[in-house]
């Protein structure tokens, strides 16, 4: 009986042995991996000089800002909201089209994919800044950015007039 059990024994063994050992051995490769950075590492998001829309008209009720946000990691990250240096109100916003028109809504947040990018454009998503103050072509002001994930960003954006829109 003691045979025949040793023997059962050594069959399941044989069977169950090599998918357990690379169970493990994969095991050990992806802890390695993940605690060397490799699986899913979140990284700061990064921007650059963005730029700022030019009111047409005397006293314009609201104009735009734009950025263009860099995200080099996994992590998928969100930009949730913003400010400037004149105070007031900013707010996301995003064109929804619908067929041949559409319109803009305010939303919560704005994606930023893992190693992608959130362009804001006039066609897309903006940054809308309620009952500006005189601003004058050339003249540069700071915008401070929040993150779901990042930590804020402060960068500057150039006035510029229609038509004038700068380019990364």
């Amino acid at each position: 009986m003691s045979a025949r059990f040793g023997s059962r024994t050594a069959d399941r063994l044989r069977v169950v042995g090599p998918p357990v050992a690379a169970a493990a051995v994969a095991l050990a490769l992806l802890s390695g991996w993940t605690a060397v950075g490799g699986a899913g590492r979140q990284r700061p998001v990064k921007a650059g000089a963005g730029w700022v829309l030019l009111p047409t008209t005397g006293r314009a009720t609201a104009t735009a800002a734009f950025f263009t946000i860099r995200n080099p990691g996994d992590v998928p990250d969100e930009l949730t909201g913003a400010s400037w240096e004149f105070g007031g109100l900013v707010t996301l916003k995003r064109h929804r089209h619908q067929g041949a028109a559409g319109r803009w809504e305010p939303v919560a947040a704005l994606p930023v994919p893992g190693r992608g990018e959130l362009v804001m454009s006039p066609e897309d998503a903006d940054l809308m800044i309620v009952d500006p103050p005189g601003l004058r072509a050339g003249q540069w002001v700071e915008f401070t950015l929040s993150f779901r994930n990042s930590p804020d960003l402060r960068l500057k954006a150039e006035v510029v007039p229609p038509g004038g829109r700068r380019t990364d």
